[in-house]
């Protein structure tokens, strides 16, 4: 590209002022303390889950460089342009010590020129919206030198700053504001954390962030031949959240021709964090592959959009809210699978730490089977307590010398 293009688009981007009110994210503290350590900061997730908005915020604090990769007269940039555009921030911002790259996966090869940056002790904070890019090519060039954060649609406390809802502590115990956060939380449920989506409200929004998902992030980006396939499988996976999967049973009833190609659209998912599976806990790598997967959605919204709902699903949603802030929370994440099930377990290091199952409601029906899977989990890993997550029941029970606490998911979420 010509110097004189890159400094046009460049001055019209810093020139862009947002001047809505934005949601304070979760993880800003955090990356507040790393904008003094010397590692460049990978922050990823889907499309659309704010991240461009939290660069701004991060912009707004500490002024730096900033160029967005996502812009469509950026297409002939190549990593050879990197010194002009260095050349333009210095011209025309003088001279900062950080530098903001939105969507920088979109240009290849662009860790060559993070890693330069980084060595002449500049701080580099980028975005990017493919996992298995960013990890292929930080782990080859980078390897040391960055910390990466994944950014997820709104957590429920996001959920409760955008729509103006105050809650402490107290908040557990008094009636009215009990409601109003169970309340709130069935919301959330339903429409999910897209930001966009919650100001809108306009299903149409959701088809265009699953058309350039899908289109951009999957079909194009692996030049993928059989569209219907992969437009059934999310549809699939979009109706069965938080069920038992084999990449086999799939194949036969998507009519895709092996299992490799299953597991391969999986992967594909994965990296744009768009659908995810979790394995069943073996001790064996290899028995662990294998073994049965369960399907989980980046958002209950999008769920919603994209799969056939009834009213029996609601456990299943309960279910994907929780995985989700598992994910959020960084966890290691399993389930468990003997004679009986265990929604999660997770695992740190070597060991397995926690244990949880989730259900709409407790009855008299289910009772028996959701306590033994859990118990069956805490005995097996020799843990002393568990979890069972509910819409809104609460109780503390000792069965088997294991503590077994059933709580809220909503309080749960604010903990």
């Amino acid at each position: 590209m010509l110097k004189s293009e890159i400094k046009e688009i460049l001055v019209q981007q810093n020139e862009l002022k947002l001047d809505q009110k934005f949601i304070k994210r979760d993880i800003f503290s955090e990356l507040e303390k790393q904008i003094k350590n010397p590692f460049i900061i990978i922050i990823s997730g889907i499309r659309r889950c704010g991240k461009s908005t939290l660069l701004y915020q991060l912009r707004e604090k500490y002024p730096g460089y900033f160029m967005n990769f996502d812009d469509e007269r950026l297409i002939d940039f190549s990593v050879k342009d990197f010194q002009k555009l260095d050349e333009v921030f210095h011209e025309e911002f003088r001279n900062k010590e950080l530098y903001y790259f939105d969507e920088i996966q979109n240009i290849k090869a662009w860790e060559r020129f993070a890693r330069r940056l980084r060595d002449n002790e500049k701080k580099v904070i980028v975005t990017g919206s493919n996992a298995s890019m960013l990890s292929r090519e930080l782990g080859t060039h980078l390897t040391g030198r960055y910390l990466q954060i994944t950014l997820f649609p709104f957590s429920f406390k996001e959920f409760l700053k955008f729509k103006n809802i105050q809650y402490d502590k107290k908040s557990f115990s008094l009636t009215e504001k009990k409601a109003e956060l169970k309340n709130s939380f069935e919301e959330y449920l339903k429409k999910g954390g897209f930001p966009e989506f919650l100001k809108t409200d306009n299903p149409d929004y959701l088809k265009l962030l699953y058309d350039n998902i899908l289109y951009r992030d999957i079909i194009v980006r692996y030049n993928l031949k059989n569209e219907k396939s992969m437009k059934e499988l999310l549809n699939f996976i979009a109706t069965n959240v938080s069920k038992e999967i084999s990449f086999n049973s799939i194949k036969k009833s998507l009519q895709i021709k092996s299992p490799t190609t299953v597991k391969e659209y999986f992967d594909y998912l994965e990296n744009c964090y768009l659908g995810f599976i979790v394995p069943t806990f073996k001790y064996s790598l290899k028995k662990r592959i294998y073994s049965k997967k369960k399907i989980y959605l980046i958002d209950t919204g999008l769920a919603n959009y994209l799969g056939y709902r009834f009213s029996k699903d609601s456990g299943r949603l309960l279910e994907n809210s929780v995985f989700i802030e598992l994910k959020r929370r960084r966890k290691e994440i399993f389930f468990h699978r003997d004679n009986f099930e265990c929604d999660f377990i997770i695992r740190k290091g070597v060991k397995i730490t926690e244990a949880f199952q989730v259900c709409y409601e407790i009855h008299e029906e289910n009772k028996e089977r959701e306590i033994n899977g859990l118990i069956e989990a805490l005995k097996k890993f020799k843990l002393k307590k568990g979890l069972i997550l509910t819409l809104d029941q609460s109780d503390e029970l000792k069965i088997k010398n294991k503590k077994i606490i059933v709580k809220p998911v909503w309080k749960w979420l604010l903990e």
